[in-house]
């Protein structure tokens, strides 16, 4: 069972090597659009909250 995991994470990194570096999309452009998306659920949440008595 573990030489078979083994083989299956080695073909697995096989593979991967294969394609190299040169990924699809463009990392810089996810975290942006991450970091925007959180930005935004944070203003919404301080607009949600603003005014209210803390309890």
């Amino acid at each position: 069972m573990l030489s078979q995991i083994s083989q299956t994470a080695l073909a697995a990194a096989r593979a991967a090597e294969e394609h190299g570096e040169s990924a699809a999309v463009n990392p810089w452009l996810i975290g942006a659009g991450v970091l925007a998306f959180l930005l935004f659920l944070l203003l919404g949440l301080v607009w949600f909250g603003g005014g209210r008595d803390h309890s």
